[in-house]
């Protein structure tokens, strides 16, 4: 289906809209790609942006872009596919893999893929990992709140069946008023991502707190909210006689190891930063004029 009929049933709120965001003869370009764009490009101008502020020197790390994006487009398939052994991994159907435009792409496959893809470029140019890090989750950020739009556009990645007054219903959703869960990841990833972003600026203390506060932040979001999708990738086994969504009890152990990170580091600061606040003058204490 590519046209939805979006009613926000409390709220009174109507909305008619379509995936193909234009069509030149047969050829059609769908919202979803045109939003992940959108976000990717204000993700990649960030990072530009603010590469010397994290001590990155941003020519190095261009080159790590390039390849952590093809890397996270293969990620976010393979991880996708993966937790769908029986529909790909079968034969007649590897070639499904590569047919992305069907649909089937994983948020936490395309981070782990362009992390993995990025990181190794910085090696082989002798980077310093962790403030590439601290830069590349809050770009992340950015990408994850605005790219969540195109599940809208899609009329995916909602939740159960909900009576809360923000609930969303559609053809997509069989006409059912559901959580819609692309609404919730994208506003607490743009909140994070202010957060974050001048926390960085005028509080950070050493390289990689960032990151580790990502992961606490985005963790512990996707931890709950994964619990209401009904889209969910499984593990192919039980734990404890119970099914377990695969990306909630990821971000469970991201949101420990994160906090772990943090209180390990909890007294540390490195003169980077501390010079970083000198210059800016930020923690500075006004002196009182005599009279």
């Amino acid at each position: 289906m590519e046209n939805f009929h979006v009613v926000f049933p409390y709220l009174g709120w109507h909305f008619d809209i379509s995936r193909v965001a234009f069509q030149v003869g047969t050829f059609k370009i769908y919202w979803y790609g045109v939003i992940i764009m959108v976000g990717l490009f204000l993700a990649i101008f960030y990072a530009y942006k603010n590469a010397a502020r994290y001590n990155v020197n941003w020519n190095k790390m261009f080159n790590c872009v390039l390849v952590g994006i093809v890397t996270g487009v293969i990620g976010a398939r393979l991880y996708f596919c993966v937790f769908h052994w029986e529909e790909y991994f079968v034969p007649g159907k590897f070639g499904d893999i590569i047919k992305i435009n069907e649909g089937g792409l994983a948020i936490y496959g395309g981070i782990i893929g362009a992390l993995l893809g990025g990181l190794i470029v910085a090696k082989i140019q002798k980077m310093k990992i962790m403030p590439i890090l601290d830069v590349t989750m809050i770009s992340f950020l950015i990408g994850q709140g605005i790219g969540r739009w195109g599940n809208f556009m899609n009329q995916e990645a909602y939740g159960s069946p909900t009576g809360l007054p923000w609930a969303m219903m559609s053809e997509g959703t069989n006409n059912i008023a559901v959580h819609p869960c692309f609404l919730y990841e994208s506003l607490w990833c743009l909140l994070g991502f202010f957060l974050l972003h001048f926390y960085g600026k005028y509080r950070q203390r050493y390289a990689g707190q960032i990151f580790y506060m990502y992961l606490v932040w985005y963790g512990l979001e996707r931890t709950i909210v994964e619990g209401l999708r009904t889209d969910s990738l499984y593990l192919p086994f039980q734990i404890f006689g119970t099914d377990v969504r695969v990306s909630q009890l990821l971000s469970a152990i991201l949101v420990v190891v994160g906090l772990i990170c943090l209180i390990i580091n909890i007294k540390r600061e490195d003169p980077f930063y501390a010079n970083y606040r000198r210059k800016k003058g930020v923690g500075k204490r006004k002196r009182k004029s005599k009279a």
